[in-house]
C-alpha cells in the first residue's frame, strides 16, 4: 500500500502538475509539497483538506490511509522492540555461557572472543545507514547491562580471568567503531 505522500505524487503527475504547481494551486510552500511527497512529513488537517482540494480528491480517504499508516507503524516499532530485546538476551547469553560456565576451557573462551567480534560486525554489514552510536544503542544495550550486573554480581578478577568483560568491551566497541574499522561505506 502507497503511503500519503507517494499517493499524492501519483495523483499530481495523473493530473500533470508539477509540484510547484500543486503548491500554487493548494496555496501552500513548495518546500512543504517536497516533504510530504519525499515522505518525511505527513499532511494533516488543513495542510490535508488544501492539497486534496488542488488535486480534487477527498480528504476522508486520506485521513483514513493516515491513521492506517500510524497503526502499521506503531505495530513496526513493537515487533522492533521484540527483536531487539531477543538480540541483546541471545548475545548475552551467548558470551555468558561460553565465558562464565563450569565446564567452559580454553576453546569455549576463544569462541567467545570471535563471537563478540563476528557478531557485531554482522550487525554493521546488515546496518550500514546506522551510526556507531545507534547501532550501540540498539544493539549493545544488553551487554552494557551485562557488565553492569557482572561488575556488581561476580568477582571483578573471575570477570577478567573467565573472559566476560574483554569478551563484552570487544563487542561494544565493533559495535560502535565497526563501520571506521572494516572501512564501510554507506
Amino acid at each position: 500500500m502507497n503511503s500519503i505522500g507517494e499517493k499524492i505524487s501519483e495523483v499530481r503527475k495523473t493530473k500533470g502538475l508539477t509540484q510547484e504547481g500543486l503548491a500554487e494551486l493548494s496555496k501552500m510552500n513548495l518546500r512543504t509539497i517536497q516533504r510530504i511527497e519525499n515522505n518525511e512529513s505527513v499532511p494533516r488537517g488543513k495542510t490535508l483538506i488544501l492539497i486534496c482540494q488542488a488535486l480534487g480528491l477527498n480528504s476522508e480517504d486520506f485521513i483514513d490511509m493516515a491513521r492506517q499508516e500510524n497503526k502499521k507503524s506503531l505495530e513496526n516499532k513493537i515487533i522492533n522492540f521484540i527483536f531487539l530485546v531477543s538480540v541483546n538476551i541471545i548475545l548475552m547469553l551467548i558470551i555468558g555461557y561460553l565465558t562464565l560456565d563450569s565446564q567452559a576451557n580454553l576453546n569455549s573462551r576463544i569462541g567467545a572472543f570471535l563471537l563478540s567480534f563476528f557478531i557485531p560486525v554482522f550487525i554493521i554489514y546488515r546496518t550500514p545507514s546506522m551510526t556507531g552510536i545507534e547501532r550501540l544503542l540498539k544493539f549493545g544495550t544488553g551487554l552494557i547491562i551485562y557488565i553492569i550486573i557482572a561488575l556488581i554480581f561476580v568477582n571483578i578478577g573471575d570477570t577478567i580471568k573467565t573472559g566476560l568483560i574483554p569478551c563484552l568491551l570487544i563487542a561494544l566497541g565493533v559495535l560502535y567503531l565497526g563501520k571506521d574499522l572494516l572501512k564501510i561505506e554507506e
